[in-house]
């Protein structure tokens, strides 16, 4: 007894509540201050334990002090119970050899900081005896609770415990010690087992060890008798196993004796609880059933034991206590046996003398509080006064009388009770194990924890939120307990509790894998046994997971979502440091990609809003809200459902948690890359590096959180290590490759290929007006912050415009805040505002928001000051919505539109008045420095600025800017429309363009008022007022239609169908509007009409040619002739005087006849009588001299009238003669025809039916000297058709001018594609004209031709005629570009086409205005226009610079862009030269391309450098010879931005040179052997490296500074290079360090050039193996002696284009072997 007396004896003790506690109960030793030599949730439990008696006896937790011991990981994580414990010492780190097993350290602990005992819970040292025995012989006599060294030596090594069970007769399973029973008494009379017989029990080795496995039999269980806790024991199936094994077991617990016991395969694993006392007393505290194990480590426990018959169960507690006293067993420990439930028979396994972990369960049955028990026996407190035990057996609990407690005298079964345990306790681990990984360990932080108790369930954990678990702890950390009257009661309680247990953290948990084992069959009717676990296991038994689809779909958010906050993370990061952020990390578009359950999953994720996300997938499509938790998971809704998710990284997966049910998204694995899956140490290699493996074979073995785990491969291969053993490894890293055997056998998840299921919304939105309507502007609002959305931004569009006209709209709107209000309104207020609103229900007079705000108003002036204000923050949200409807629907939708737009010009406003991205970004961090969140947001706004433009022409599309009270452009429209033409940046070009243009169109008068206008002028020149009378019809009067004749305003939309008037006179008043129109550039000499009332009016003219007038009256016209004169010459009166004396008239006159039909049917009954008006000069008809106030053209001032046929373009001079044309066919005919609405007008078909009506009356259209045939086919709202059929071609239709009036032909410049074979390419737009040419002198050479003719309507208010010019266009660009994507498809090969715009109109601006404004092109359109090959672009428009009077001037703006990348703009003026012909006039310096050129020059077909410069461009680089060009540009950018900066300062900017640079290509001198700078022509290159000499006049170095340029040539021999390029490479150099110019090489190469000897290509010949079969091969390749010959020849005193050796056959045939091929050519490759 003495010896178990601490240092703090009662004796010595300090006066306190504890020591008088022990000295009444009988005890030796007070114990108020222990140290736990243990970490985790062994340490939680002792202090939770100890402080609940503490309260319970002292009223104090506190009573006795706890001190821990905390290495640096157990403190880096936080761990629980060093923030529980009264103290903490720091303990070095690492495996527990370093700390918690260290017994001279725990030792040291304990009297450093003066504890009375030392607890060591289970495992560690808690089985070492040298710790109870150390403690013991220490200076302070540190009391150990728990047994003694002996009896841990006799019964806690569970060899000698098992020694001790077969001297006590107990049956054991068969093992390596079978039939030792030696034993001998100590001094204290207690059974212990010698040396030698502990010796002959035990194997040393692992050959002994396999020695003894095969006497006993496999399969075997492997064990360390100091091991536990599932760590040092294995079970081996097969001999070839067993030394893995048993290495194993060695590692795990090193140092521990190890033995071999036969595996007892369907057993159960019972225990008995036992606790002893110093003074030989043992009971029994009941039993558990710990059968559930994996691989031999315990997960379920329960308490009492069912399975065992009573009596056998009785049998076993009674031999557990019996080997406790045989040994003189102290304090608590476990007796464990294996049971066969089969026959009922039971082997003694071990004793454990210690605490188990799972002794709460007994602690529930039992009611005995198992720690504070074990802390009273070190106390010396005998078992009998211990207030539980005296419960237990039925006496009272204050009493102090001895218990018999093995009821061996009759009496006591009077006074005492027979304990029995209390209902049923179910014990689950939870460990941080992943079971679908083989329960493989992992480590890592702890981000919540959430366990609910309940009255019959709790549980306690070693780590809690923010805290964690490191390598090196046990990777239990919580134990939960079940309590119920039965075991299924405690069942169900316990499966209900981990369903709602929360646990997320760095690491998996086993708690979905035990709901999964506690529902299973075989556990609720108790038949399993040991191996019932490990079966599952094998046979893949995992845990329930969520519904697949659930899982994808919740998978694929939850990454989006995280990827996308680690952009924003990473936005906000450079933010933070000053940098401008890449645009990337604002996507909104994700590509998610993982593999689930071995399918892989390919997402698409839009993101629609901050919270809202579109996946799709193969085609199917989900919508997803996604909302964050505070905890730091992710709510994922879908389908009206929420999903609460939690997602964690790991080694080449994402683990999701779902709805508390986890998966797992797998990345692809790839098998040659050999990783740690857990943080850990690399123990040792099991193969040697460079050895060959299996699949699945193991490789090495690392120790995981005090396991050891084996890696294995997946595939068959060579393995190559590149750690070392002890290396401490992270998760992930590579210890080693795999090179694979087969590559090809690697196995890939295979694809979805199918489709998700149809969901609803996230949530339910609503379907009444207001609900949609806000749903609807959520999503149009989102897109205008930067995000995609979910629906078609045009189709939202439209249900907004339906929404806002729907009359509830603003009754639901009011209702909704009523309805939220009404309780905190006042009675009287509520009354009369739901009073208004009944009126106007009642008597349907519309919303009431006047009448309801000046209810409020009133309201507010009859209360008290102090009232109102209180009362008008509540009637706020009342007031906004009756502000909103104030003026009406319209008004309100007004305004809803100017918000969204409003939005767009606020996110782009200060991007525009920035020049780049990077200076709109700190432009907008100055602007917003204190609110981080609106910066990174306008900035995703703008980043989708692409989308947003998109967006935002829709809603200009479709809103309606006019007032519909004035008619004219809405004011607030006006204002916000005028904001968007302000946006100057070229990210926003578009929309600005857009709202010009609706400007624009908003000044011309609608279609209906054009049409009354042009009513009343027609119907004003045929009617006139006849005193007596009234009002007459008449011919048209010129005076009247005047306006509509010389306008420059497009009339022909509203004019056509004036053509068609039920009046025949104001069709007639059409007619002549419409040819005086179409010939505005002729000359006509009278006009005729026919108003023959039978048949549809018709009118008749005759006129002459321009460039034939100019012959007619050249004698008559001098230079100095006024526009009168002209006009004088051409009234009819005047002809005779006019017409030159050599002339005659009949020569020049045309005529020409027109007449509109309703049918066709009737113009073919009148088609002759229309003719008839060309054979008699208009026969009965009405003429008409022409007025002399026609306003015609000087003839002197414009380029000639070229007829279609190029005639004009190949004259030297702008007059004609008679014998150029064909006197006899001279005339035109006209033909309008309305076509019938049901018709489809398709092109082609009425071509051809025209071509048959006309074929059959070309006899009759020859005799009447018809040249052309004019059908102008017509149908309401679409534009006219125009067929042109010519004599010329024999009454075929001219295809080349479809869809164009010929007198207005020659503006399209036709004869200019005289060097072209051409062919129309027709198109839905008619005002396109674009023709296929390709080059008469090379086929390769085929381009288009696009031509337009502009002629506006008229604008009602002062317009800015450039921002028309702008707009327009940009519109006609548009429409170019996109019949070019379509007819690009048709002719791939199609190159350096050209654009010709000419506007007809004269407009009275400053041409300088033009080109700034032009150069905006080039922003908006030069990648399209580059990509679909426009290389050249004319635009050309009459400008009045003077007064009326004089003559308006042709400009012409050019942009060529023939390189790709370096845009040049010219401009030219058309005049006359010194001979009289036209020519362009340059207006740049230096001169334009087409400087002194004749207007009418034809195109030139490709320069020879061109198919080069597409080759490079195909390639996607530019050819080389374009580089200076490029140089060039960028010098010239440089000095148009200091005069920009120069301008914004005030400060006056340096002249840029007028010769920014000058190249001169470095040449390679053969006789003088240098380089040489030359003029050379660009393409004249020899080898495909080209260098230059470049001086540049910068702003910085303005005299000029040099510099060489090396560059690829891309187009020589494919870019490859060899020597020749080489050499160029390096003279130029060595050039530059000479000279000391910088270098500057543009690399564009294929990389080095592998040749072919040309000259051997044909003469070589093959030796086959087999000349049958040349599929096995050939063995060389060799010259016949003739081709050998030959070429010896031509190599006569040349380098030898090939080594041979001469081979011999057997016919005497001699061949010269190939050995290498040299080549002729140096630089072969």
């Amino acid at each position: 007894m003495s010896s178990d007396i601490g240092g703090n004896s009662v004796d010595a003790a300090a006066n306190n509540k504890v020591r008088d506690y022990v000295k009444d109960h009988g005890g030796h030793t007070v114990i108020t201050r222990i140290l736990i030599a243990n970490n985790g949730i062994a340490a939680v439990k002792e202090i939770r334990s100890v402080r609940q008696w503490a309260y319970a006896t002292f009223g104090d937790e506190r009573a006795i002090e706890f001190v821990v011991m905390a290495t640096p990981e157990d403190l880096k994580v936080n761990a629980e119970y060093i923030r529980m414990a009264d103290q903490y010492v720091e303990v070095p780190g690492g495996t527990n050899n370093n700390n918690y097993a260290n017994v001279e350290l725990i030792v040291d602990v304990a009297e450093r900081t003066g504890a009375h005992a030392v607890w060591a819970g289970w495992g560690h040292a808690s089985e070492n005896p040298l710790l109870p025995e150390s403690l013991r012989s220490s200076k302070s006599k540190v009391v150990f609770i728990g047994p003694p060294g002996s009896a841990m030596r006799s019964l806690g090594d569970k060899i000698s415990s098992t020694i001790v069970a077969q001297h006590a007769k107990v049956p054991t399973m068969p093992w390596s010690g079978d039939g030792i029973t030696d034993t001998s008494l100590n001094e204290l009379g207690h059974l212990e087992v010698p040396d030698d017989a502990y010796h002959a029990a035990t194997t040393h080795n692992m050959e002994e060890g396999l020695k003894q496995a095969n006497r006993i039999g496999f399969p075997v269980m492997i064990k360390a008798s100091e091991g536990g806790g599932g760590k040092g024991i294995r079970m081996v199936a097969k001999e070839s196993d067993f030394a893995s094994s048993f290495y194993q077991c060695q590692a795990e617990v090193p140092g521990s004796p190890i033995f071999i016991m036969k595996l007892a395969g369907e057993s159960r694993h019972l225990e008995v609880q036992v606790l002893a006392d110093q003074y030989g007393n043992a009971i029994s505290l009941f039993g558990r059933d710990c059968s559930v194990q994996r691989r031999h480590q315990k997960i379920i426990e329960e308490a009492p034991v069912t399975i065992a018959k009573p009596d056998t169960f009785e049998k076993m507690e009674k031999a557990a206590v019996r080997l406790a006293k045989l040994v003189g067993y102290v304090s608590a420990g476990t007796v464990e046996y294996l049971y066969t439930p089969a026959d009922d028979k039971f082997y003694f396994l071990e004793l454990n003398p210690r605490l188990q972990v799972e002794h709460p369960t007994t602690e529930m049955v039992s009611g005995v509080n198992l720690p504070a028990a074990q802390l009273l026996v070190s106390m010396g407190i005998p078992l009998h006064n211990i207030r539980e035990i005296r419960l237990l057996y039925g006496l009272d609990p204050k009493g102090t009388l001895p218990i018999d407690f093995e009821f061996s005298s009759p009496q006591s079964n009077e006074v005492q009770r027979k304990p029995q345990p209390k209902g049923h306790v179910i014990a689950v681990r939870i460990t941080a194990e992943n079971p679908e990984a083989g329960f493989k360990p992992s480590s890592g932080m702890m981000q919540s924890l959430n366990f609910r108790s309940s009255t019959n369930v709790w549980g306690y954990f070693s780590v809690s939120a923010n805290g964690g678990l490191h390598e090196f702890a046990d990777s239990q950390f919580g134990h939960i307990f079940a309590y119920g009257g039965s075991r299924e009661q405690a069942r169900q309680a316990m499966v209900v509790a981990l369903k709602e247990i929360s646990i997320r953290g760095d690491f998996r948990t086993t708690v979905e894998y035990l709901v999964r084992l506690l529902e299973m069959s075989d556990f609720r009717s108790n038949a399993f046994t040991t191996a019932w676990l490990d079966r599952l296991i094998s046979t893949h038994l995992t845990a329930d997971r969520p519904d697949p689809e659930l899982a994808v779909i919740c998978g694929a958010a939850c990454m989006a979502e995280a990827e996308c906050a680690q952009l924003l993370a990473d936005f906000k990061t450079a933010m933070d440091r000053g940098q401008a952020p890449s645009k990337e990390l604002l996507r909104t578009t994700f590509q998610i990609e993982f593999i689930y359950e071995g399918v892989r999953y390919r997402f698409i994720a839009n993101r629609t809003g901050p919270k809202g996300w579109v996946l799709f997938l193969n085609g199917s499509k989900v919508t997803v809200d996604v909302h964050a938790l505070s905890d730091g998971g992710l709510l994922v809704l879908y389908d009206g459902k929420s999903h609460a998710c939690y997602s964690k990284p790991e080694v080449g997966a994402t683990r999701l948690l779902v709805d508390e049910r986890t998966c797992l998204l797998e990345e692809e694995v790839d098998p040659t890359q050999l990783r740690s899956p857990s943080p850990g140490k690399l123990v040792r290699f099991l193969v040697d590096s460079g050895e060959h493996v299996k699949s699945g074979e193991a490789y090495a073995e690392i120790e995981v959180m005090k396991m050891y785990m084996q890696l294995t491969t997946s595939e068959d291969g060579v393995v190559q290590f590149v750690k070392q053993p002890g290396a401490a490894l992270a998760a992930g890293e590579v210890i080693g490759v795999l090179t694979l055997d087969d590559p090809s056998r690697v196995k890939h998840a295979k694809p979805f290929e199918g489709q998700l299921a149809t969901y609803g919304p996230p949530q339910a939105y609503g379907t009444k007006t207001h609900q949609l309507l806000r749903r609807c502007l959520t999503l149009l609002t989102n897109a205008l912050d930067g995000y995609d959305t979910p629906v078609p931004a045009i189709q939202l569009l439209q249900q907004i415009a339906e929404l806002l006209q729907k009359p509830d709209l603003p009754f639901l709107e009011i209702g909704e805040v009523l309805s939220a209000l009404n309780s905190r309104l006042p009675a009287k207020l509520s009354a009369a505002l739901n009073e208004e609103l009944g009126k106007a229900h009642k008597f349907n007079t519309g919303f009431p928001a006047k009448e309801m705000l000046k209810v409020l108003d009133n309201f507010f002036g009859d209360i008290a000051p102090a009232d109102a204000v209180t009362l008008t923050s509540t009637a706020a949200p009342i007031r906004a919505v009756l502000e909103n409807y104030e003026d009406g629907l319209a008004a309100h939708e007004r305004n809803t539109f100017i918000s969204l737009l409003q939005r767009y010009i606020d996110a782009e406003d200060i991007f525009s008045k920035t020049t780049n991205e990077e200076e709109g970004f700190f432009a907008l961090r100055d602007k917003y420095r204190s609110e981080p969140e609106t910066i990174v947001q306008t900035m995703i706004s703008h980043a989708g600025v692409a989308t947003k433009n998109k967006t935002v022409l829709s809603i200009l599309d479709i809103i309606h800017p006019v007032s519909t009270q004035s008619g004219s452009l809405d004011s607030k429209y006006e204002e916000v429309l005028k904001s968007f033409t302000s946006l100057t940046g070229r990210a926003t070009a578009k929309v600005a363009l857009k709202a010009r243009e609706i400007l624009l169109q908003c000044q011309v008068p609608s279609l209906d008022e054009r049409k009354r206008q042009i009513e009343h002028i027609l119907r004003s020149s045929i009617t006139e007022t006849v005193y007596g009378s009234g009002e007459e019809y008449r011919t048209p009067s010129y005076d009247a239609i005047k306006d509509l004749v010389v306008t420059n305003y497009y009339v022909v939309d509203v004019l056509q169908s004036f053509l068609y008037h039920a009046n025949p006179y104001i069709r007639l008043a059409a007619l002549e509007v419409y040819v005086r129109r179409a010939y505005h550039m002729y000359n006509l000499v009278d006009f005729d009409y026919v108003t023959d009332e039978s048949a549809p009016f018709m009118v008749h003219w005759r006129f002459i040619l321009q460039d034939d007038s100019s012959g007619m009256f050249a004698g008559h016209i001098g230079s100095n002739s006024s526009v009168s004169d002209l006009k004088r010459i051409m009234s009819v009166s005047d002809l005779n005087f006019a017409v030159d004396k050599d002339a005659d008239p009949e020569q020049y006159l045309r005529q020409g006849a027109m007449a509109a039909f309703d049918t066709f049917g009737q113009m073919e009954e009148n088609f002759i009588s229309l003719l008839g008006r060309i054979n008699n000069n208009g026969g009965e008809a009405n003429s008409r001299a022409e007025s002399p106030a026609l306003g015609m053209r000087p003839l002197n001032k414009f380029a000639p009238m070229s007829a279609l046929n190029g005639e004009a373009a190949n004259r030297n001079s702008g007059t004609s003669t008679p014998s150029s044309r064909n006197p006899r066919y001279g005339h035109v005919l006209n033909i309008a025809l309305q076509v019938p609405k049901d018709d489809p007008f398709d092109d082609d078909n009425w071509s051809s039916k025209l071509q048959e009506f006309t074929a059959v009356h070309s006899a009759v259209l020859r005799e009447s000297g018809i040249r052309r045939l004019t059908f102008v086919l017509q149908r309401s709202g679409q534009h006219p058709g125009t067929f042109t059929y010519r004599e010329n071609i024999d009454f075929g239709e001219d295809k080349t001018i479809r869809h164009i009036e010929p007198g207005l032909a020659y503006q399209l410049e036709l004869p200019r594609l005289s060097n072209f074979d051409i062919r129309p390419c027709f198109n839905d737009n008619r005002q396109l004209h674009i023709y296929h040419g390709v080059s008469k002198q090379n086929s390769a050479d085929s381009r288009f031709f696009v031509r337009v003719l502009v002629r506006p309507g008229r604008l009602s208010t002062s317009v800015a005629t450039v921002d028309y010019l702008i707009s327009e266009t940009d519109r006609l660009l548009n429409d170019i570009l996109d019949a070019l994507e379509i007819l690009s498809a048709e002719y791939p090969n199609s190159d350096c086409n050209h654009l010709f715009i000419s506007f007809l109109p004269i407009f009275n601006l400053d041409a300088s205005h033009f080109e700034p404004a032009y150069r905006g092109f080039l922003e908006r359109h030069g990648k399209r226009l580059f990509r679909l090959r426009v290389t050249a672009a004319e635009i050309r428009f009459l400008v009045q610079t003077g007064s009326e009077q004089e003559m308006p001037t042709p400009f012409r703006f050019c942009i060529f862009n023939k390189s790709g990348f370096v845009p040049k703009l010219e401009n030219y003026i058309e005049e006359r030269d010194a001979n009289g012909e036209w020519v362009f006039q340059s207006l740049d310096y230096p001169p334009g391309s087409y400087n002194n050129m004749l207007v009418s020059t034809p195109h030139q077909p490709k320069e020879w450098l061109q198919p080069r410069r597409y080759k490079a461009h195909i390639m996607g680089t530019t050819y080389v010879y374009d580089f200076p060009d490029l140089f060039h540009q960028a010098v010239s950018v440089q000095w148009a931005r200091i005069a920009k900066q120069s301008s914004a300062t005030g400060a006056a900017a340096a002249a840029a040179p007028r010769k920014l640079l000058e190249a001169r290509e470095l040449v390679w001198d053969e006789t003088s052997a240098t380089l040489t700078e030359s003029d050379r022509e660009a393409g004249r290159n020899t080898c495909g490296m080209v260098a230059w000499v470049i001086t540049m006049n910068t702003p910085e170095a303005p005299a000029g500074r040099k510099i060489v340029v090396i560059a690829n040539d891309i187009t020589f021999k494919i870019g490859s290079f060899g020597v020749d390029e080489d050499m160029l490479f390096f003279r130029a150099t060595q050039y530059a360090r000479e000279h000391g110019y910088p270098r500057v090489y543009l690399s564009a190469n294929s990389g080095a050039r592998i040749g072919l000897a040309e000259e051997i290509r044909e003469l070589f010949r093959p030796c086959w193996r087999d000349s049958a079969d040349p599929a096995q091969g050939f063995e060389y390749l060799y010259l016949s002696e003739d081709d050998y010959a030959r070429l010896e020849a031509r190599e006569d005193g040349k380098v030898r284009s090939v080594i041979t050796e001469p081979v011999t056959m057997p016919d005497g045939q001699v061949r010269h072997k190939l050995l290498t091929i040299v080549g002729s050519v140096d630089g072969l490759g």
